[in-house]
């Protein structure tokens, strides 16, 4: 590694490590390993990546300060390749990067800084089948004598998980825990197959079992995992305590960090969406997102953004957020694209439930569901779309349609208490109109 030390290295090392388990502080030790070695290259590249990853304005300037320092310093090939992928990074055009890291690791197999950046860029457009074929395309050339192939099988479940290759998923997670019981990606993999298969009861055992490996104060993951469990309860109608680990655990700590406010937004919503209002508390969360809400770097956050902004009242910010959407029609940039095809019309979709106006609300995310997995989480994460959809269909009105997306639902979850519910109140409708 360019530029570095032995004392420097042993130092990146365990940045890695916290980096891989989501667990502590990497920033801090990638700081103590810049001072060791002032022109450690893997050093400054490393917290641009984390920079990035963070979705998160006032990091995106941190990230690309740590790239042009980078960028000054005697470079290797290696390097020059994750210095490229960051410059399309930070430059708002995901899939390029992740093209260019796609083939930095298959020259660069064991590079496992670059794997998981690489699968997290993947996450973040939504793009299914390259979180579980970067692994794939890699994992044999692994084994498990080999420090982090725990972490390359954590991350080839979640993978599995969202192809709907779900058995695999759940064997390949559970076999990373075996090897790294603190692989909190690894454990979150596990409890999206039991969300997207409906084993609520065993997704809560699952989680509270284990919540000592997961739930800890320097778990940056912690958050989502809460909003894993909170899933399950809503299935189950239990709205209390789904409720009770939002004032929790999800947001007792009131954390600025957007991907613990996306959960947070995503919960509340569809709290109000099954029926349990949520009183003050989107005023709070709302407040925390104007730090964020820039309407350009990653519209995922935006749409989420939205909800809070619909809950606290805040309509001004709804149009800012709708104007700067719909002003970058013309660009090439491919989060301009996510955010007029994908995230205009999610936010309209999503201001029409919430104003009333159902048949609107409906028409609008009907037509963006096929095409949201362009940009921006998980399919649970995107289920949100669908319940919005299906709710809007019942109270607008529309029965066959209400009908069609509970049987639609209950075809993959015919368990679901919120499902059957669903088709429930359908049917009633259909009764109605018959009398």
């Amino acid at each position: 590694m360019s530029g570095a030390s032995v004392e420097a290295v042993q130092l990146y090392d365990r940045a890695v490590t916290t980096f891989n388990l989501y667990r502590g502080d990497p920033f801090h030790l990638l700081d103590r390993a810049i001072e060791q070695a002032p022109c450690f290259e893997m050093a400054y590249i490393l917290k641009a990546y984390l920079c990035a990853m963070a979705t998160e304005p006032s990091s995106i300037s941190a990230a690309q300060g740590m790239l042009e320092k980078a960028q000054a310093l005697p470079v290797n090939e290696r390097e020059k390749s994750h210095i490229n992928a960051l410059n399309h990074l930070l430059k708002g055009n995901w899939s390029k990067a992740a093209t260019l890291l796609d083939h930095h690791n298959i020259t660069y197999p064991r590079d496992l800084i670059g794997l998981q950046i690489g699968h997290l860029i993947d996450f973040y457009r939504a793009n299914s089948r390259n979180l579980r074929d970067r692994i794939a395309r890699v994992l044999r050339q692994w084994s498990p004598e080999i420090p982090g192939y725990a972490i390359l099988l954590g991350m080839h479940a979640f993978g599995l998980e969202e192809c709907g290759h779900y058995a695999q998923a759940e064997e390949s997670g559970r076999q990373a825990i075996e090897m790294e019981p603190l692989d909190c990606w690894a454990h979150h993999a596990v409890a999206h197959v039991m969300e997207m298969q409906g084993r609520v009861q065993d997704g809560i055992g699952w989680m509270t079992t284990r919540e000592s490996c997961w739930s800890g104060e320097d778990n940056f993951f912690k958050v989502h995992n809460w909003w894993h469990l909170a899933l399950y309860y809503l299935d189950l109608g239990q709205f209390d305590t789904a409720l009770a680990l939002y004032d929790g655990p999800v947001r007792e700590d009131r954390s600025s960090v957007a991907l613990d406010m996306v959960d947070a937004s995503a919960l509340l919503w569809r709290l109000e969406l099954l029926g349990c209002k949520v009183g003050n508390r989107w005023q709070e969360l709302a407040n925390q997102w104007d730090q964020h809400a820039d309407g350009k770097l990653y519209p995922f956050n935006d749409w989420h953004a939205v909800m809070a902004y619909l809950g606290a009242g805040r309509d001004a910010d709804v149009e800012r957020l709708l104007t700067l959407f719909q002003s970058q029609s013309r660009s090439s940039k491919e989060v301009a694209i996510w955010a007029h095809q994908i995230g205009l019309p999610l936010m309209k979709g999503f201001k029409a439930f919430w104003n009333g106006d159902y048949q609107a609300a409906a028409e609008q995310l009907y037509s963006t569901r096929y095409i949201s997995n362009r940009f921006g989480g998980s399919h649970a994460q995107r289920d949100i779309i669908d319940l919005t959809l299906t709710e809007a269909a019942l109270r607008g009105g529309l029965r066959n349609l209400a009908q069609a997306l509970a049987n639609e639902r209950l075809a993959l979850k015919p368990h679901s208490a919120m499902n059957l519910n669903f088709l429930s109140r359908a049917a009633m409708e259909q009764n109605l109109m018959s009398d």
